[in-house]
Order: structure tokens, then C-alpha cells, then sequence
């Protein structure tokens, strides 16, 4: 596949990964012309990043490679690509930086992810921290904090463009899975998307979004009805470990996607349970029973 020209300055090469939770795969994008960025150069596979260097022009470079967040579908070849360019690799941090402090408990007591992939050996040559500006070449992009897919999560302004990785897509909603996930950190980066008024945004898997505000105003609508589910049904059944209300409340959902229903549903959990709208038994954990509080 070769590089497909999106708009002036922004190109777009899509991984071979299709998956249920990668859709037709990921997107890699070129930035600029002459000195460009790659960013999120996609998993560790020879044919892609060779076909990310054969699509560029014969006086191009790449100047910097930028990583949205460590999970290997994004991440994983950043290293290799590094290493045959010369250019730095920057993100936010290592695969645990900007994990919230529930997180960080939960992490330390022996939760771990569930299976999506964390690059754990990933690292960023040069850190970029929220409102940093960063401008190699004739391109220009500002880095946003936006955990809650994933706690080291950067979105990237470019003009009037935001390129949002896993937090905003139009195909799904993103997974939201304990503890590199936090719900309450996904809210608080719809907030930020929201406040910067762009007029388009490019995931990391699928099609453009042309109604910013839109989607931005369904995804929390979502997630709040997805509460309101949780709580009616721990009104209707009583007290619930997340397997089962992932079974009650997820029935269409294909057998390869309920490990992520299920960590979906524990992040609402983890949410309520900081809001003092549930209680867990024994302690706060993937499988702890639930059930609503007296005041919830």
C-alpha cells in the first residue's frame, strides 16, 4: 500500500493488522513535506515501515517519529524506524507514565492489562508534555494529554486537525481497560479535545471525523448510558461480580470482544466506586463483587 495524500500536508499509510479491535488496521501518518514526521509508525512489520520509507520523495527525510501511546499496534516499530532514519522518537513517556493514582493501586495489588497489547520495552528518545510545540520541518504540531485509552496517551494539533489515536474514532468507542485505562481520565480528555474547537480529526484506525463536536458529544453520551446500564442492572440483580454484568449487559456482543467488554465494564466499576455510587467486596478488583451503595 502506498502513502495516500489526505489533505496538504498530511499523508496516510494504513498498517496490515485488521482486527476487531484495530478495525482495517492502523494509520500512519506522514507530516510535512521535505523534513517530515511520521507518526505512530504502527507494529514491528518489515513491509510497512519499508513501505512507509518507499512512499516518501526521493529528498525527503524523516526529522521525528511520534508515538501517541504504548501499545504495539502503534508503537512497535518506532525503535526500528529510528534506528534506520537517525530521528528521535517522541511521546510522553514510558508505558506507565501518567497513570492515575486508583491506577497505580490497582497496578501495584497485581491488576494487569487484558491482552491489548502494551509495549512494554517502548521508551521516547525526547518527552513531550501537554502544550509542548514541537516543529522539525515545515510542519508544526502541539502535543495534548489525553489519557483514559491509555494512561501515556498524546494527541497531536496540527492547524485546525487533531490527531487523536485511540481516544476518538469514528468506526467504535475505544477500550477503556484498568489500569492503563481510566474512565475518569477519558472524560477529562473529552474535555480537552472538546475546548480546542478542531475541525477535523484523525484517529489511528479509520476514517476521518468531520463533526468534531459531534462525536465528541455521543462518545459521553455513551459512556454515561453504559453507567446507567451498570447501575439498573445491579438495582434489578443485586450484587454482581464484572463477568457477570458483562454477561447481562453485553448479549450481542461476539465472543472475541468480551475480554474487552469486560474490561470496559470495570472501568465504569472503578469509576462509581470512586464516586461512592457502588461498594466492591472483598476489596476494589477485576472481580470483586459490586454492588450499589445505599446513597448511590
Amino acid at each position: 500500500m502506498a502513502l495516500e495524500q489526505l489533505t496538504e500536508g498530511i499523508r496516510r499509510i494504513v498498517a496490515p493488522n485488521p482486527s476487531p479491535l484495530t478495525y482495517h488496521g492502523t494509520n500512519t501518518y506522514v507530516l510535512g513535506n521535505g523534513r517530515v514526521a511520521v507518526l505512530d509508525p504502527g507494529p514491528e512489520i518489515a513491509t510497512h515501515l519499508q513501505a512507509i520509507l518507499d512512499g516518501l520523495g526521493t529528498a525527503e527525510t524523516v526529522a521525528a517519529i511520534l508515538v501517541t501511546h504504548a501499545h504495539l499496534d502503534h508503537s512497535e516499530g518506532a525503535r526500528t524506524l529510528a534506528t534506520r532514519t537517525g530521528a528521535p522518537v517522541f511521546a510522553y513517556g514510558p508505558p506507565q507514565a501518567g497513570r492515575s493514582a486508583v491506577m497505580e493501586t490497582l497496578a501495584a495489588e497485581g491488576l494487569a492489562g487484558g491482552g491489548e497489547g502494551v509495549d512494554a520495552s517502548f521508551f521516547p528518545d525526547q518527552v513531550l508534555g501537554h502544550g509542548t510545540r514541537l516543529s522539525l520541518g515545515d510542519w508544526a504540531v502541539t502535543a495534548l494529554f489525553t489519557p483514559g485509552h491509555f494512561c501515556n496517551h498524546l494527541s497531536f494539533r496540527m492547524g485546525e486537525a487533531i490527531f487523536t489515536g485511540d481516544v476518538v474514532m469514528g468506526w467504535s468507542s475505544t477500550l477503556i481497560s484498568p489500569p492503563d485505562g481510566d474512565l475518569g481520565d477519558y472524560y477529562e480528555s473529552l474535555d480537552v479535545l472538546a475546548a480546542e474547537n478542531a475541525q477535523v480529526f484523525y484517529p489511528a484506525h479509520g476514517d476521518p471525523i468531520t463533526d468534531p463536536a459531534a462525536r465528541l458529544a455521543e462518545l459521553r453520551a455513551h459512556r454515561a448510558a453504559r453507567t446507567e446500564q451498570i447501575l439498573a442492572t445491579l438495582a434489578d440483580q443485586g450484587p454482581a461480580t464484572t463477568t457477570a454484568l458483562t454477561a447481562a449487559i453485553y448479549t450481542d456482543t461476539p465472543p472475541d470482544l468480551q475480554f474487552a467488554a469486560r474490561r470496559n465494564v470495570f472501568a465504569h466499576l472503578v469509576e462509581l466506586e470512586k464516586a461512592g455510587r457502588v461498594s466492591a467486596t472483598p476489596t476494589l478488583a477485576s472481580e470483586a463483587v459490586f454492588m450499589l451503595c445505599p446513597s448511590g
